[in-house]
């Protein structure tokens, strides 16, 4: 039956930029949320900016803006993050709005109700120099637990202990750097430690909601000491003027915690959707909001880092719980992301920023499909090596998955008018089994062990290649009576492409809907059987990327604007004019491929074996090695010009050259293309 979800990621904090970490759990969840739908699941997937704090109402005064001008400003970078790279969120929203406002005092009230909302006087740090109540963030000091230096005011990152600002050894604001003093206000808590929500959460926590390493984690928490008394302590979700956020009704001066009505955010983006008549439109849905949360088959799922996992696991599911409302039936944590170690470093700020990746030209495939290949369903840290990620994805999605169809196409057009063969279903695919590989590649999605899932697509795809080699179409396609053979050979290399790209459609979902128009098809999903009858003339699909790539979105502002404009060459201006008479002495040719081979000592010259018509064989030296390999020129048609002066090299005398065009294209980056005649084109025939 078809699961109706409401998914979410962690809200951004709006302060600043979107940066790695984010588009890591962006893309993570993004990759899951595409798979449901392909197999016929209605999914709503909404965000939100987390707006309230005094971090952003600090920086708004740094800017001297509002922090509603401040968090606006923040809100109109995110389109080009998340668009940049085919996150398809539903619906984006702001905590900092009406809905959120009533969502949030309607939660605080049924806890009031409820029992759970204590008032007590405290002793909280403040800044004498800055004149305020310090929030956690902006203390720092020696973790209580571990003794480790400089940690936050509220929990330790190196030991996951949480506790309170008071509890750190030599703290210090980070406003000012003065030493906090103490001083007494009366703050609201919500009564985590109650025996109620004890009994609720060690119940909760148990259950199928949360990875194995999560659950244990979360149980640490509740564990009871022989007096009775748990871990669990009653948690602050007040603050004073002067704050940044939501009212707490009926006491004046007070506001709320930021991690209050942070995660009534997930509803109150959700609410709106559903208000804005996009739920409707976008899924045909006719139940209000308020009938979708009541809805017993609603699933909600939170895709989060670990290291908010206290407040996910503990103090949301018993808020929901409290206040009447559905529970989590999923919690999906992931680790952390480190890029290259050492090169991490003030210098090139916080590791990768996605959108100096995005203007860099650099093709967000090529790092989404590079994070699926590490993330799976565990709670695992990793680290992005550009040497790593360059090789994975030239060799996977270059040398594997394109390179089938890149090899396969010129056979079908050329000799078949691109006909596809009926070559039926297994077991006819010559020992492939595309049905086995789909069951382990979709157990693996639902999953989200998106890793696992690659590795059993890529394993197929070399399958696929090695079928396609031992087959020897080019000697195929020399004998006449080899032709059904031939035919059926590349048929089932492109079928098994077309099945190739619905298990890589989740994460490469803009690749894949070019390979769907070249094969001529409507969008794949999981619910139909794939046909392909016909296929349209293959046109290059990805660009490799390049390991200097890297090395100008590393780099510093200053210098990577150096770089670039070393590296990439100026606008091309006409050349002058010339006469039909000029033109007329470049004598341009088709000429077939029919040998094609690496150089020894080149890392850029392809060795080309070409037919021009001529009753002999040319040699030609291309500077095509960085977007072609050698097996898949083979037999296509390119244009030579065929006058052109010999010219002796350090490998060989190069008759001639082919025609490529070249430059920077915004989705992929560098690229090379060999410029093809029609496939109905004979050698030697004249180009005009």
């Amino acid at each position: 039956m078809p699961r109706s979800l409401f998914v979410t990621t962690a809200l951004p904090y709006a302060n600043g930029p979107l940066h790695i970490g984010h588009m890591m759990e962006y893309i993570q969840a993004d990759i899951w949320v595409r798979f449901m739908r392909a197999s016929g699941h209605v999914v709503h997937f909404v965000c939100a900016d987390d707006a309230h704090g005094a971090p952003i109402m600090l920086q708004a005064e740094k800017e001297g803006i509002s922090p509603e001008e401040l968090v606006r400003h923040v809100a109109l970078g995110r389109p080009e993050c998340l668009d940049g790279f085919l996150i398809s969120f539903d619906y984006w929203h702001s905590t900092e709005s009406p809905e959120n406002v009533a969502l949030s005092q309607e939660f605080y009230r049924s806890l009031r109700d409820a029992g759970l909302i204590a008032q007590r006087t405290i002793e909280q740090f403040f800044d004498p120099v800055k004149g305020m109540f310090l929030p956690d963030r902006y203390i720092r000091g020696e973790c209580p637990n571990c003794h480790s230096k400089d940690q936050n005011g509220d929990n330790c990152e190196v030991c996951g202990t949480v506790y309170a600002p008071t509890q750190l050894i030599d703290p210090v604001s980070i406003l000012t750097g003065a030493t906090p003093i103490l001083r007494a206000s009366e703050h609201f808590f919500f009564k985590l430690s109650d025996p109620r929500c004890l009994a609720f959460l060690r119940q909760w926590t148990a259950g199928p909601h949360l990875q194995p390493e999560v659950r244990k984690k979360a149980s640490e928490w509740l564990v009871v000491d022989d007096s009775g008394q748990s871990q669990l302590t009653d948690w602050d979700i007040s603050r004073d003027a002067p704050y940044f956020g939501i009212p707490i009704p009926d006491a004046p001066g007070k506001y709320f915690y930021v991690w209050l009505d942070a995660p009534v955010g997930y509803l109150a983006a959700l609410k709106a959707y559903f208000e804005s008549g996009k739920a409707k439109e976008k899924t045909g849905t006719t139940q209000t909001f308020e009938e979708f949360l009541a809805d017993a088959t609603t699933e909600q799922v939170h895709f989060i880092g670990k290291d908010i996992i206290y407040f996910h696991t503990l103090f949301w599911p018993a808020m929901l719980h409290f206040t009447g409302h559905k529970t989590p039936d999923m919690i999906a944590v992931h680790g952390f992301l480190t890029v290259s170690g050492d090169k991490m470093s003030k210098s090139r700020g916080t590791g990768i920023s996605p959108i100096r990746y995005l203007r860099e030209g650099m093709n967000p495939e090529w790092l989404r499909y590079y994070l699926a290949s590490k993330l799976t369903s565990h709670v695992e840290d990793f680290d992005l090596s550009p040497e790593d990620f360059v090789a994975r994805v030239n060799s996977d999605l270059i040398g594997k998955y394109v390179n089938i169809a890149s090899r396969s196409a010129p056979f079908l057009t050329r000799h078949f008018e691109g006909r596809v063969a009926d070559v039926g279903q297994e077991p006819a695919w010559l020992g492939l089994k595309a049905s086995e590989a789909a069951t382990e590649i979709e157990r693996d999605f639902m999953a989200r062990d998106f890793a696992r899932a690659l590795r059993t697509v890529m394993a197929f795809a070399d399958a696929v290649n090695q079928l396609f080699d031992s087959a020897k179409p080019w000697e195929l396609a020399k004998a006449p009576e080899q032709a059904e053979w031939l035919q059926k050979v590349c048929s089932i290399s492109i079928l098994a492409f077309a099945h190739m790209t619905l298990w890589l459609k989740p994460v490469l979902p803009a690749l894949a809907a070019r390979a769907e128009t070249f094969l001529r098809i409507e969008p794949l999903n999981w619910t139909q059987r794939i046909c392909v009858s016909q296929i349209g003339t293959y046109r290059h699909l990805m660009a490799r990327v390049e390991l200097s790539a890297f090395d100008r979105l590393f780099a510093p502002i200053e210098e990577s604007q150096k770089i670039v404009k070393k590296a990439e060459k100026p606008v091309i201006e006409l050349a002058a004019t010339v006469t039909i008479d000029d033109f007329a002495k470049i004598d341009l040719r088709v000429a077939r491929i029919v040998k094609a081979k690496e150089v020894d000592g080149s890392d850029k010259l392809l060795h080309l074996t070409l037919d021009a018509g001529e009753g002999r064989l040319r040699q030609v030296f291309s500077g095509i090695k960085s977007a072609y390999r050698a097996d898949e020129l083979v037999g296509r048609l390119a244009i030579l010009v065929a006058n052109l002066a010999p010219r002796k090299m350090k490998f060989g005398i190069s008759e001639g050259m082919v025609l490529a065009a070249s430059g920077k294209i915004a989705e992929d980056g560098e690229a090379l293309f060999l410029l093809e005649a029609n496939s109905e084109a004979k050698p030697g025939m004249r180009v005009s």
